[in-house]
C-alpha cells in the first residue's frame, strides 16, 4: 500500500513538472539559497546522462549537451522539451526539470541526471564621468571599483573643460569674423538700396577689429557693381539714342522719296496723256512706270527699317525695365540672406558663449579641489533588477555587482 502512495506521488511530482514546461509556467523547486538565479543573456553549458541499469553503463544525450542562451522571454530553448522557464531561476532547478522532463516524456525507468552551469553570466553595463561607457563582462565577486577601472577609470575633467573651452572660443572667434563681414554686407546693400554713394558703417562694428579693411573691401565692390550696372544701362541708352537717330534719318529719306514719288506720278500722267495722243514712244511710258515702282518700293523698305528700329527701342527700354527689376530684386534677396544668416551667427555665438561660460565655470569650481576631495564628491549607483522591476541603489568602491547590473557614475562638484 505505501509502495503504491509513493509511486503515485512521483507520479505527480513528474505530471506536475511536464505541466510546468508545456504551459511556461515558473516550478518552484527546492534549491539552496546561495544558488545562481538566470537571467536574460545568460549562457549556460547543459550536459545529461542516464545511467543503464541493466546494461551497467552510462547513455550520455549528446542532443542535448551544449550551451544555451536564456532568451528575451527568459526561456531556454532546449530539444524535446521545448521552451523551458529559466529567467529568475537557480541552475539546480533547470537541471531537475530537465531529468524530469525527460524521464516522463521517454517513459525512462531511470531519471536522467543533466548538470546545469554557468558558461557565461550576463554582461554589467557602465555609464556616466568614466572614460570608455559602455558594456563589459560580468566575473563572480566583481566590484564596483573594478568595474570602473574596466571602463578606463573616471574621466579627466581638466582636460575636458580645456577642450571645450579651446574649442567654443576658436568657434566664437570664427563666428565674430563672420558677423563683421555680414554687417558690413548689410550695410553696403542697404546703401545700394538706397542709391547712395557711400556706405554709412553700422554702429555695431565701431569698435569691430579691421573694421576699415572690411568697409573698404565693400565699397570697392559696390563701386564695382554700380560701375557694371552703369555700364549696361549706359549700353542701352547708346543703343535708343542710335536707333532714334535711326529713325529720324528714315524720316527724312520718307520725306525725300514721297517728293520723288510725286514727281514721278505727275511725270508719269504727262506721259500717258501724250501717249494717249500718240506723241511718245511706249519705251518711255514703260521707263516713267518702272521708276514710279522703284520709288514706291524704296519707301516700303524705309517704312519697314524704320518700324524695326521703334521695336528695337522698345525692346531697349523693357532689356533697361528688366535690368532694373533684376537688380532690385537681387539686392532684397541679398539683403534677406544676409539677415538670415547674421541671426544664424547670432545663436552660434550665443551658444559658443553659453559653453565657454559653462566650461569656465566647472573649471573655476574644480580648481578649488584637491584630487581626494573630487573623488570624495562622486557618486556612485546601481541600477539592479528586483523582482521584475528596475532599482537605483546607492553603492560604494567595494560594493559587490551582480550580472546585469547598470553602474552609474556622476561626479559632482559642489561650490564652497
Amino acid at each position: 500500500m505505501e509502495d503504491n502512495i509513493l509511486i503515485g506521488r512521483g507520479m505527480f511530482r513528474k505530471l506536475a513538472i511536464v505541466t510546468c514546461l508545456l504551459f511556461g509556467v515558473t516550478c518552484a523547486p527546492v534549491h539552496a539559497a546561495e544558488d545562481y538565479v538566470l537571467g536574460v543573456a545568460d549562457k549556460v553549458q547543459i550536459r545529461v546522462a542516464e545511467w543503464q541499469t541493466t546494461e551497467g553503463t552510462i547513455r550520455d544525450w549528446s542532443s542535448l549537451t551544449g550551451v544555451y542562451t536564456v532568451g528575451p522571454s527568459g526561456t531556454l530553448a532546449l530539444p524535446f522539451l521545448g521552451e523551458m522557464p529559466a529567467a529568475g531561476r537557480p541552475t539546480s532547478a533547470i537541471g531537475e526539470d530537465i531529468g524530469s522532463g525527460l524521464e516522463v516524456l521517454f517513459g525512462l525507468k531511470n531519471r536522467p541526471s543533466a548538470s546545469v552551469e554557468i558558461a557565461t553570466f550576463r554582461p554589467i553595463f557602465v555609464s556616466g564621468d568614466v572614460e570608455k561607457p559602455g558594456e563589459y563582462p560580468f566575473t563572480p565577486k566583481l566590484t564596483l571599483s573594478k568595474a570602473v577601472t574596466l571602463a578606463g577609470g573616471l574621466r579627466r575633467a581638466d582636460g575636458r573643460f580645456a577642450r571645450d573651452v579651446i574649442s567654443a572660443k576658436g568657434e566664437l572667434s570664427v563666428d565674430l569674423a563672420r558677423k563683421g563681414r555680414l554687417l558690413a554686407r548689410r550695410a553696403r546693400v542697404q546703401s545700394e538700396i538706397a542709391g547712395k554713394d557711400v556706405i554709412d558703417t553700422p554702429k555695431e562694428l565701431k569698435d569691430f577689429p579691421d573694421v576699415q579693411e572690411l568697409m573698404t573691401s565693400e565699397t570697392t565692390l559696390m563701386d564695382s557693381r554700380k560701375k557694371r550696372l552703369g555700364l549696361q544701362l549706359q549700353a542701352l541708352a547708346d543703343l535708343k539714342k542710335l536707333l532714334g537717330s535711326e529713325i529720324v534719318s528714315l524720316a527724312k529719306k520718307t520725306e525725300t522719296q514721297t517728293r520723288q514719288l510725286e514727281l514721278a506720278k505727275e511725270d508719269l500722267d504727262k506721259v500717258d496723256d501724250l501717249a494717249e495722243r500718240g506723241l511718245v514712244l511706249r519705251d518711255r511710258k514703260l521707263a516713267a512706270e518702272q521708276r514710279t515702282a522703284d520709288i514706291e518700293a524704296t519707301l516700303l523698305d524705309i517704312d519697314t527699317a524704320s518700324l524695326r528700329a521703334k521695336q528695337d527701342i522698345s525692346r531697349a527700354d523693357q532689356s533697361e525695365i528688366t535690368l532694373r527689376n533684376d537688380w532690385s530684386a537681387q539686392l532684397a534677396q541679398e539683403l534677406q540672406e544676409t539677415q538670415d544668416e547674421t541671426e544664424r551667427v547670432n545663436l552660434q555665438m550665443s551658444t559658443s558663449k553659453g559653453l565657454i561660460t559653462e566650461a569656465l565655470d566647472q573649471s573655476v569650481d574644480a580648481s578649488r579641489y584637491d584630487t581626494n576631495i573630487q573623488e570624495a564628491n562622486l557618486r556612485r549607483s546601481i541600477v539592479r533588477e528586483v523582482n521584475g522591476a528596475f532599482k537605483e541603489i546607492q553603492a560604494e568602491e567595494n560594493t559587490i555587482l551582480e550580472p546585469g547590473d547598470q553602474v552609474k557614475v556622476t561626479a559632482e562638484i559642489v561650490a564652497q
